[in-house]
């Protein structure tokens, strides 16, 4: 990091005078652009994405719509900072600042999603259809969103009907592998009601990258997802939202064992109903009233189809249902110049949240209850300085009592250049698998045991004499398992050079009591009994740089880049001390480890970095866009014993480069039609499952 350091201050120190020579248009686009960008996810309330002191990542609908993507994983993918990443499961979650994705808390308007069967949240289950906008807060937010926020915020936000005529758009696209999305959106409003609908088919006949091993690498599946939304306005001071959310996924699935070729299905199911009443009391003081229930339910079962035996069935049954009221009052009118306290917007809010799990491997349903309160105080103290500053308290019934501040600033150095900076504690709690689950791996013979049920279950072991002997001692498993819990650092600038801007974000978090497996036992059939421990601290820092800038009024151009370093704190030490070894190839002796070649943690790339065109033809009702993305090489396991990813290991995937590309051509003003294809290159790889080679695809759009 210490040789690019220097360029970066070049490349800001070179931009801020370019920036300084010029004077800023009152017209200008980007700077219109800005101000267009309203965001709600960061402080609660609405902002302007440019005025935020938070690094925060925004999409929005035009950018969704020229990359002709269909569902959330595949637009994430393409922004700075963010990388999709498949567990073993082949679920794609997602990966912010390197924080993995079980700790990056998933919104769909406001509300969370549930549905974490492996820890990772599937992005490919959310249609990007009908988003108007797709907000990302990196960093620590448990502040405001408590656990799960550890690492960040993504929240959907759908679109909102404002036209009193009917109105709307349908579209069908097909590509490579029979890939089929289609999806039918209609908004209209009245004098005091609006309301909005749609429906999106998605299918696939699959691929299979791996000739050699029965089976298609991704099997066929057909999903739905329907949304209606309602808003009704009383009057000016009081209205209503209600939204209801469903979602279903069949998908064949397969397994060969012992040269059995065991047949099924797994199905997917979601529902998710919410209702929120904003009340504005007096004109400094609104207050929201929110209802929240959803339900996610996944079963699988594969079955031998000539002998009948089944050889996994297994259920998911999750429901989280949540009141909260929450409300924000301005301590000043709009017009009012004052700075200081006195100045400045109080957002709190308090809430009860119930979680409700019935699964395969848990002796019984279990339930958690929380409950929880938040304030932030948005305020100027000072011309220039926006300070926000926030915390939370949760009690869980399962954990220790938590409590999460947050604070944030932004500096207005110039009219073209500002400083921002921030400091935030998140944390996760345990979830009901490394609390409760009882698994026995029929064909191997290991188990893995929850925390909360090893002790119990041990016992049972030893009971039917299937316990060698036991590593831990009972004091271990007594004590609570603790919240996982980080503290995460942002410093970053914001700079304006003519018709561009370029933003700069250092960051680091530091983790503490991560949850992660452990021997606590062995059988007598010479495997081990595994369960759920505190021990691990890392941490992962780096930088990350946005630039973009309009060439023409026709040409943007965008460019990005993420600097990445994370490691496991005490691994780093035992390499730093000679402690962990490996076999050298041509002597066969095991040698100690040098710093160098301690890689860091899984599924992290150094580097990543993005480039993308966009350029319209308005004479020609066209629009052509190129993304460019690079990734940087990744281990995915470690391969040699020695407990870490180091140089020496052969789970490497080298860096490659995707290039995605749409063509939108409008004629006779309401037809919109899309050529493109992603990862022209034909980049594939046996161990990437969701990279199938070059995919193309044709879409035609009906604007009516």
């Amino acid at each position: 990091m210490r040789f690019r350091l220097p360029a970066l201050l070049v490349l800001i120190g070179t931009n801020y005078i370019i920036a300084q020579s010029q004077v800023p248009s009152t017209t200008d686009s980007i700077l219109s652009q800005q101000l267009d960008e309203v965001i709600v996810t960061a402080t609660r309330t609405e902002r302007q994405l440019s005025s935020l002191p938070l690094p925060v990542t925004l999409v929005g609908k035009k950018q969704i719509t020229k990359s002709g993507t269909v569902r959330l994983n595949e637009i994430l993918n393409e922004q700075t900072g963010i990388i999709t990443v498949t567990d073993e499961s082949g679920f794609q979650g997602v990966q912010i600042q390197g924080i993995a994705s079980d700790y990056i808390l998933i919104l769909i308007d406001g509300v969370p999603l549930v549905g974490r069967s492996a820890g990772n949240f599937d992005l490919s289950r959310l249609t990007v259809g009908n988003i108007k906008q797709i907000e990302v807060v990196k960093g620590p937010s448990s502040s405001l969103y408590g656990s799960e926020a550890l690492g960040g915020v993504i929240n959907i936000i759908t679109e909102k009907p404002k036209t009193e005529d009917l109105s709307g758009n349908a579209s069908y696209r097909i590509g490579s592998f029979t890939q089929q999305d289609m999806n039918l959106d209609l908004k209209q409003g009245f004098e005091k009601f609006r309301y909005g609908f749609f429906a999106n088919r998605f299918s696939s006949e699959g691929y299979d990258l791996n000739e050699d091993v029965e089976g298609q690498t991704v099997n066929p599946f057909t999903n739905y997802t329907l949304n209606g939304r309602l808003y009704y306005d009383f009057n000016d001071k009081l209205s209503l939202f209600t939204t209801g959310r469903f979602y279903d996924q069949v998908q064949d699935a397969s397994f060969s064992l012992e040269s059995i070729q065991y047949e099924g299905d797994t199905k997917e199911r979601e529902w998710n109903a919410h209702a929120r009443l904003d009340h504005k009391w007096i004109p400094n003081l609104t207050m929201a009233y929110e209802l929240y229930y959803t339900n996610y339910v996944a079963t699988e079962l594969l079955a031998d189809p000539i002998s009948t035996d089944v050889l996994s069935d297994s259920d998911f049954d999750q429901k989280l249902f949540r009141p909260e009221v929450r409300g924000s009052y301005t301590f000043a009118n709009e017009n009012d110049s004052k700075i200081g306290f006195q100045n400045g917007t109080l957002t709190a809010g308090a809430g009860l949240q119930i979680d409700n799990l019935d699964r395969t491997y848990f002796d019984e349903t279990v339930n958690f209850t929380s409950q929880y309160l938040y304030a932030q105080y948005d305020f100027d103290p000072i011309e220039k300085l926006n300070v926000i500053a926030g915390a939370r308290f949760d009690n869980h019934s399962e954990y220790n009592n938590q409590f999460s501040p947050k604070l944030a600033l932004r500096y207005q150095l110039n009219n073209n250049l500002s400083i921002k900076g921030s400091v935030g504690y998140g944390f996760k709690a345990p979830d009901f698998r490394q609390l409760y689950f009882d698994f026995t791996n029929s064909a191997v013979g290991y188990t893995v045991l929850g925390y909360n049920v090893a002790l119990d279950k041990l016992q049972e072991l030893e009971a039917q004499d299937q316990i060698l002997d036991v590593i831990v001692t009972e004091d271990e498993l007594s004590k609570p398992l603790e919240a996982e819990s980080s503290i995460g650092y942002n410093l970053g600038f914001n700079l304006k050079h003519g018709k561009g801007t370029t933003e700069v974000n250092f960051f680091r978090n530091d983790f503490k009591n991560l949850i992660d497996t452990q021997i606590i036992a062995r059988k007598t059939n010479g495997q081990n009994v595994f369960s759920y421990m505190n021990f691990d601290e890392i941490y992962t820092t780096g930088f990350e740089i946005n630039s973009s800038y309009k060439l023409t009024d026709q040409l943007n151009i965008s460019a990005g880049y993420q600097l990445l370093y994370a490691f496991d704190k005490e691994k780093k030490q035992d390499v730093k001390d000679d402690q962990v070894f490996v076999r050298d190839a041509e002597s066969g002796q095991s040698v100690a480890l040098s710093q160098s070649d301690y890689f860091g943690l899984v599924n992290r790339s150094r580097h990543n970095a993005n480039f993308k065109v966009y350029y319209d033809i308005p004479s020609a009702s066209t629009n052509v866009n190129m993304r460019v993305l690079y990734r940087s090489k990744y281990a995915q396991y470690d391969t040699n014993g020695n407990g870490l990813i180091d140089s020496f290991d052969t789970s490497f995937i080298d860096g490659f480069v995707t290039i995605n590309a749409a063509v939108s051509k409008i004629f006779y003003s309401d037809f919109t039609l899309q050529v493109g294809a992603n990862n022209l290159l034909d980049y594939t790889d046996n161990n990437i499952p969701t990279m199938p080679g070059i995919q193309a695809f044709i879409k035609l759009n009906y604007q009516f």
